[in-house]
């Protein structure tokens, strides 16, 4: 025997490698049915490494030689089995996904499949907690199999349209896409790009959480400025309104005037000490409240 053909022969001993994973979508043929269901053609040349599609997998009924959309997963025994349950969003493209499960190294998002795509702990923005909807979109990692990211901002920018006839005090909607040191940057219903400062949002909204802001500022590029709190009027009597709510649960009075530290207005009212003193000195113009020695009495 010569050295080439014991290398041929050496060749044709080695298992031949599997050519579909787990989280791929892969267009195959049906080699046979069963009691169970169908069987995907696995590539290999050997009938034990067919996929089964499932009966209950199956949107449609197949036949041999038929070529069938899968997505495939593993089942709960670690077999790589088929569904043709296939995402309903492309690779790329961006959508609001629910999360269906977390764990302490990412999160599983519904993206319509037979099974959540895995999001990396890397590709969040936030913490998600099952039951929210957040930004994210599909992608192919490096190990070939599909995955989700809420790493979005170049496709929502894609995506964006530069706001036309907005004017300051307008309300957009839509949800918190992502976090930076300045603030939070939202997607609206309209697809315009909003920033919301930090000093603009009284709580911090999550991740994906749909707020309602008020517009303060168009940019020349088309983007907004907004902000969570209220206009300063109506900001004004709801600022006035808590303070003669704590001094009528305090007997008609208050440790707190105008001479009041930041800080401690801040733990109180959860307002600004800007803000207290405005709402005090309407109390005040109004005759409604009076000060004396450091303290703040109803009249």
């Amino acid at each position: 025997m010569t050295v080439p053909e014991e290398r041929l022969m050496d060749e044709k001993a080695r298992p031949v490698p599997r050519r579909y994973g787990p989280s791929t979508v892969a267009t195959m043929r049906v080699v046979r049915l069963g009691e169970m269901g169908a069987f995907l053609d696995g590539g290999t040349g050997n009938t034990s490494d067919d996929i089964l599609l499932h009966a209950s997998q199956q949107t449609h009924p197949v036949a041999v030689g038929d070529e069938v959309e899968v997505f495939l997963y593993l089942d709960p025994k670690r077999r790589l089995t088929a569904s043709m349950r296939v995402p309903k969003m492309r690779e790329g493209q961006i959508a609001r996904l629910k999360v269906i499960n977390v764990s302490r190294d990412g999160a599983f998002l519904d993206v319509g499949a037979e099974r959540g795509i895995f999001m990396p702990y890397a590709g969040m923005r936030g913490r998600p907690q099952v039951g929210e909807v957040v930004w994210a979109k599909l992608y192919t990692d490096k190990s070939g199999r599909l995955a989700v990211t809420m790493e979005v901002e170049d496709e929502m920018r894609r995506a964006s349209q530069p706001a036309k006839d907005v004017k300051v005090g307008a309300q957009v909607t839509g949800a918190i896409y992502n976090y930076t040191e300045a603030g939070a940057f939202l997607f609206s219903e309209e697809r315009y790009i909003v920033f919301i400062a930090n000093k603009e949002m009284p709580a911090r909204p999550r991740v994906g959480e749909v707020v309602t802001a008020r517009v303060t500022y168009v940019r020349p590029d088309g983007r907004l400025n907004a902000s969570l709190r209220q206009a300063k009027e109506k900001a004004l009597l709801t600022d006035a309104e808590r303070i003669l709510q704590l001094m009528q649960g305090r007997q008609g009075r208050m440790p707190y005037s105008d001479k009041t530290s930041p800080e401690i207005i801040k733990d109180v009212f959860q307002i600004s000490k800007a803000a207290f003193k405005r709402a005090l000195g309407h109390l005040l113009k109004e005759g409604r409240i009076e000060e004396r020695d450091g303290w703040t009495y109803l009249k």
